[in-house]
């Protein structure tokens, strides 16, 4: 691996300095960005791969959706369609992809879940509807600099910080660390539980944020319950027998921990990050499990329901090690700020 990212960091030279070029050509304004006069929040990351995007979109849509109209606005990664699409209930993964697809089942009619390639597109859409979003969340577009969002998350894991990592192809970056500083939070995600006031302060003064940058930890709050659409059992049940486990996420190591740290007994069978499950693949799952129980998680439970018996989730939330309130105050005040605004 050494010697393969030896061998590629000259490509990574390249394509950085290409990045930095972009990215310094929209801040002088030579190339366009367009800016809002309503709250536009983006959560996004400097890497490709998980760092925990869909469980932020899901804790801010439960911070916001009862007291103002929300949309999620996505790219629908490895969708069959193009152009703008909002989600209903005849809606699927191959429509919209699986997360925004999980928005929609966890919410339903709650908030308006959109998908568009286009941001800017998505965006001016979303606006024209007969009722349009008071607040639009931006997934995963911390990269796209055609719009300029009033408040950007941006999520870093802790096993595999920004500040460790190299640009594509030598590593997993997508821009230079430089672009951390148009966040106005960052969040470091997927935590140990057990993580010290001492090396959250330490991991603070690795990532060197901005006087006017705050740095927040959580962790992965796994549900006690696995479900399906008819019915929730709970994980612990699962003790009684092996089970089969499907991923198709960037990083299952939290879940495996999870489940190991559970003592459950179980067989991995692990696929790419949003991966299309074949029907040869599916006749090789249905043989693994045999009568056994199915788990996968939320994200790909979106994409196999009704194409296996006894499949379950388990479910995931967002859970801060300290000082939640203060950013939910941030959030909060960007809101209010932006809509007097407006008003």
């Amino acid at each position: 691996m050494r010697r393969l990212r030896l061998l590629l960091f000259p490509f990574s030279i390249v394509y950085g300095g290409i990045v930095f070029l972009r990215n310094w050509l929209f801040t002088k304004g030579w190339l366009k960005s367009k800016s809002y006069d309503f709250p536009v929040i983006c959560v996004g990351n400097l890497s490709v791969g998980g760092t925990g995007k869909s469980p932020m979109i899901e804790y801010l849509i439960r911070l916001t959706k009862d007291e103002y109209k929300v949309a999620t606005l996505s790219r629908g990664y490895k969708r069959k369609t193009t152009g703008f699409l909002v989600a209903n209930a005849e809606t699927t993964a191959s429509d919209i992809g699986d997360e925004p697809l999980q928005f929609y089942s966890k919410f339903k009619d709650e908030i308006i879940v959109s998908v568009e390639a286009e941001r800017t597109a998505g965006i001016e859409a979303l606006r024209n509807l007969p009722i349009a979003p008071d607040i639009i969340l931006l997934d995963d577009a911390f990269q796209h600099r055609k719009v300029t969002a009033g408040f950007n998350i941006l999520l870093t894991p802790y096993h595999d910080l920004y500040v460790n990592d190299f640009m594509l192809p030598a590593g997993n970056l997508r821009e230079p660390i430089s672009g951390a500083k148009r966040a106005d939070l960052i969040v470091v995600t997927k935590c140990p539980t057990n993580v010290s006031e001492n090396e959250m302060l330490q991991i603070t003064q690795k990532l060197r944020p901005k006087t006017d940058q705050k740095v927040f930890f959580t962790t992965i709050a796994y549900a006690e319950m696995i479900q399906n659409e008819t019915e929730k059992i709970s994980l612990a049940s699962l003790k009684q027998q092996e089970f089969v486990l499907i991923t198709g996420i960037a990083n299952p190591k939290p879940l495996l921990k999870h489940l190991n740290d559970e003592q459950l007994q179980y067989v991995h069978l692990k696929f790419p990050d949003h991966y299309n499950f074949s029907e040869s693949d599916i006749k090789t799952i249905k043989q693994k499990a045999g009568n056994k129980r199915i788990l996968t998680t939320e994200k790909d439970f979106m994409r196999l329901q009704g194409m296996l018996d006894s499949l379950y989730y388990l479910p995931i939330e967002v859970s801060f090690l300290a000082e939640e309130m203060d950013f939910k105050e941030k959030i909060k005040v960007f809101i209010k700020s932006t809509l007097q605004l407006l008003h």
